[in-house]
């Protein structure tokens, strides 16, 4: 099927050009912003990643509204579909409560306390190890932000190298991508096409899932492996447990966690069950730290932004992935993850008639295995973007430099899911 481009389509896909190239330009912004005190405000504000998208999105309005009428450009916002952006906000505020990533200390302690690895090698190989793949049972933006707040903790802010930090949050970002593969509801691509497909747990194991635990593992291992000499030099110190946290107090916190993920896709649930939990945060005080709402609704205004630009990208993406075979389809899902959400590339396919299995499976694949090469990549990812921004050189994380870093990951991930 041919879909003919309106006229708003291609301004829709010029600003969505304009906003890519905005993501890769936000160091030159905030360089601008330190260099002179006139508009520093506005050029800091185009300096943050979450907001680019945000920003275009608003301009893609005002043109619809221009175009179109504004009857038109609300009936356009209202038919997106925003549950993503607002459950990854709810995800974060809660998974980032104190009470939670104590909790999450606790169990990666234990865990390297039985593999090989003493210190901090064991912990950060279990930090970029187990936690991305218990991504498929807590959702892959609640297994990000622990991972990226439990690194900040006990490796970033440590001083390490800004090699090691490019490393880690590439391999990171890869992990976590294809860390959600074991189950169909945790990654957002799986999720937009298990129904439809009929892929339940059983089939995401014995498909994806095991390949994509032998791909965390290896990618875990060689980060690990390629920077032993610095990971050893760290000192071990522990969490800081000034305030003794209660069982009854992290019970309830994991509740919440809990109900928050089971509704995932019942935004009226799980925004009643958070102002529940802020109630509960305000009651108990002493037991919180500063909970991740600017955070939180940074990365939502980032995700909700993909959404509307994502919205008017349908007429070149369908009749690309249509045109394409199984294998051609896995690469090219992989190259175009990193322009473009993964779960919007999936989705899109989902609605090609006649799909084989072979070609279903290659547009998932690759769909999860280019996930951790940008920021817009996967929707996670501006969670731990946002996390850990502040401890790279100029507060910038650099586009080419995670693509650098991500790459090496990717080539194990291709061959997990090719070669296996």
């Amino acid at each position: 099927m041919t879909l003919t481009p309106s006229a708003l389509h291609i301004v829709g896909t010029a600003l969505f050009a304009l906003a890519l190239v905005h993501t890769f330009s936000t160091a030159y912004f905030e360089r601008l912003a330190h260099a002179s005190s006139h508009h520093a405000g506005v050029w800091h504000l185009l300096g943050e990643v979450e907001v680019v998208f945000g920003v275009w999105a608003m301009v893609l309005v005002l043109f619809m509204m221009a175009l179109a009428g504004k009857d038109a450009a609300a009936d356009y916002l209202e038919s997106r579909n925003f549950t993503e952006p607002l459950f990854v906000f709810a995800i974060m505020v809660v998974a980032g409560s104190r009470p939670i990533l104590q909790l999450a200390m606790a169990l990666v302690r234990a865990i390297a306390a039985f593999i090989p690895m003493s210190g901090v090698l064991g912990f950060t190989f279990v930090a970029l190890a187990f936690v991305p793949l218990l991504g498929s049972f807590i959702t892959e933006p609640a297994a990000m932000t622990l991972a990226a707040l439990i690194l900040r903790d006990r490796l970033f802010a440590a001083g390490v190298s800004d090699r090691l930090k490019y490393a880690a949050l590439g391999t990171l970002f890869v992990n976590v991508s294809i860390g959600g593969t074991l189950t169909p509801f945790a990654a957002p691509p799986v999720l937009m096409v298990a129904g439809k497909w009929g892929w339940d747990t059983w089939f995401m194991i014995a498909t994806f899932g095991w390949k994509a635990a032998l791909a965390v593992l290896v990618n875990a291992l060689v980060l690990c492996f390629a920077f032993r000499r610095e990971l050893a030099s760290l000192p071990n110190r522990a969490v800081d447990t000034a305030e003794r946290m209660p069982p009854l107090v992290m019970g309830i916190h994991v509740a919440f966690l809990a109900i928050i993920v089971i509704f995932a896709h019942r935004p009226a649930v799980f925004l009643a069950v958070l102002v529940a939990f802020l109630g509960f945060a305000s009651a108990y005080r002493r037991y919180q730290g500063r909970l991740m709402l600017r955070e939180g609704l940074m990365v939502a205004v980032f995700l909700a932004g993909l959404v509307v630009l994502g919205g008017q990208q349908r007429w070149w993406l369908e009749p690309l992935l249509q045109g394409m075979d199984a294998n051609t389809v896995y690469f090219g899902a992989t190259v175009l993850t990193a322009v473009t959400d993964n779960a919007a590339l999936t989705y899109l396919g989902s609605l090609v008639d006649g799909t084989t299995a072979e070609f279903r499976y290659s547009l998932v694949a690759g769909a999860v295995t280019g996930g951790g090469l940008t920021v817009i990549a996967n929707a996670p990812n501006p969670a731990g973007f946002a996390l850990l921004r502040d401890h790279f050189s100029e507060k910038a994380i650099r586009p080419l430099g995670l693509f650098i870093a991500a790459l090496g990951p990717t080539i194990v991930t291709v061959l997990a899911f090719r070669l296996t």
